[in-house]
């Protein structure tokens, strides 16, 4: 059975490890990694990196949870700056901070995220997804006046989801067709004349 670091040496062990991992899937996919290359990228021995994981699977979960805990991270300090913008400087502010994002360290989150999105690699976004519904929620709640806005939930889960695939799907592209600069307009620009649009339907109504 795989032990669990505890000491200061084993959890910087347990670190290179699934750093090693991540780049290995970035240069090649999972599905053409092997633990050995995982171990050579470490520079350990392949006995060592079982001390720690039972095995292969275990290892890309823990590469996956990295990249899952990292892109939180990115979000959640964001959220203070976020909620005092309008929606259109909001949305594309978010947007080109995930894109730098993926570009860090050579693209190492952006090629692996291209795996996940193509189920070659399997990569539990709840996390993600509950720290962008939380931003979300934030937003409305110091804008409250879009809180009359109907399908709030379908709202949000379109903007979360749709804004995660485009931005990796943009990024993969070699020559897009369109800037990113553009997409972050379009996806600011929609969101924004929805709300002023249902915004102004409503206060007709009433």
């Amino acid at each position: 059975m795989a032990r669990k670091p505890k000491q200061q040496r084993s959890k910087a062990t347990v670190d290179a490890i699934v750093e090693a991992a991540l780049i290995a899937i970035a240069r090649q996919g999972p599905s053409a990694t092997t633990a050995r290359q995982v171990a050579d990228i470490a520079g350990i021995g392949v006995g060592s990196l079982y001390e720690y994981f039972e095995d292969k699977d275990a290892i890309f979960n823990a590469a996956g949870a990295r990249f899952v805990d990292d892109t939180v991270a990115m979000i959640k300090p964001l959220t203070p700056e976020l909620v005092r913008m309008n929606i259109r400087d909001a949305v594309s502010k978010l947007l080109f901070t995930f894109r730098d994002f993926l570009e860090e360290n050579n693209q190492l989150y952006l090629k692996c995220a291209r795996h996940a999105f193509s189920q070659d690699m399997v990569m539990h976004q709840e996390p993600i997804n509950r720290a962008l519904m939380d931003l979300f929620t934030q937003y409305l709640m110091h804008h409250p006046e879009l809180l009359r806005m109907p399908n709030i939930p379908a709202v949000a889960y379109f903007y979360i989801n749709g804004g995660i695939f485009t931005v990796i799907r943009h990024l993969s592209e070699e020559k897009p067709t369109q800037g990113f600069e553009e997409l972050t307009m379009v996806f600011g620009d929609l969101l924004a004349s929805y709300a002023e649009h249902k915004l102004g339907a409503s206060n007709a109504t009433q």
